[in-house]
């Protein structure tokens, strides 16, 4: 299994619990990640003296990446593009300005050496529309076509039960993130995918506290008890190119069916 992903942190969110599930069930997994996310904003009094983001995010990502099990880890080597409409976006070497056919044979070789069976990319919006995202889905769909991976997934979230989930916290008094529900995840009629990671939320948890530069204690993700964070973390969602809605599968592994 070969997870792509734009920034690090990202790997855990999306895809944490379904990370931790495969590499316990016996599967090599290789989380590939196109930028080292130099523009994120940094938790305060975090790096230390000299240190970069960059330098601090790389090694996040290898200390998450062991509590989720992945057998090798690689930077495809672009810029962090930014968010949206920001100069960074076309910066000199920035992921979104990268040719999606050079960015795509980066990417195949390593689903060629790995001999890859499955491959998770974003769904067509990046999952809620950051520049970075939305090419992981167009370099990664590409790829998997090169390298010929037989199951391409992109992991989404579900638009209809964020919003069930976000008027229940409202209801409740507790702090949402601010995203356009109209514009973040998919509706729940197109995915193929459903997957209970509840066993690994341990794992998903530890993980996000590794990446501390970008995820702070007090942060939604982290300070949510654990019947909410359950709730919120509990499930990954995929659409699987070419799968079919009507049959939803609960694996991203033929051999688990």
């Amino acid at each position: 299994m070969v997870t792509f992903q734009a920034h690090p942190d990202d790997e855990c969110i999306t895809c944490g619990g379904v990370m931790r599930s495969a590499a316990d069930a016996g599967h090599r997994v290789v989380l590939v990640v196109a930028t080292r996310g130099e523009h994120g904003e940094i938790v305060p009094g975090v790096l230390d003296e000299g240190e970069t983001l960059a330098e601090r995010r790389v090694r996040e990502t290898h200390a998450a990446a062991e509590v989720l099990g992945a057998a090798r880890v690689e930077f495809l080597g672009y810029v962090d593009s930014g968010m949206v409409d920001t100069d960074t976006n076309g910066a000199p070497g920035s992921f979104w300005s990268a040719d999606v056919e050079e960015a795509a044979e980066r990417l195949a070789d390593i689903l060629r050496e790995e001999d890859a069976e499955v491959l998770t990319v974003y769904d067509r919006i990046g999952g809620y529309g950051h520049p970075d995202h939305i090419q992981v889905h167009r370099v990664g769909r590409r790829a998997g076509e090169i390298a010929g991976t037989p199951r391409v997934y992109e992991a989404t979230s579900n638009r209809d039960d964020f919003r069930r989930m976000v008027e229940m916290a409202r209801t409740a008094g507790e702090e949402v993130p601010d995203l356009d529900s109209e514009a973040f995840g998919s509706p729940e009629a197109v995915l193929t995918t459903r997957v209970d990671v509840t066993p690994w939320l341990a794992a998903k948890r530890a993980a996000m506290r590794a990446h501390r530069s970008q995820i702070a204690d007090d942060s939604f993700f982290l300070a949510l008890p654990d019947d909410r964070f359950a709730l919120a973390f509990g499930t990954e969602w995929f659409i699987r190119v070419d799968g079919d809605p009507a049959h939803r599968e609960d694996t991203l592994f033929p051999a688990e069916t």
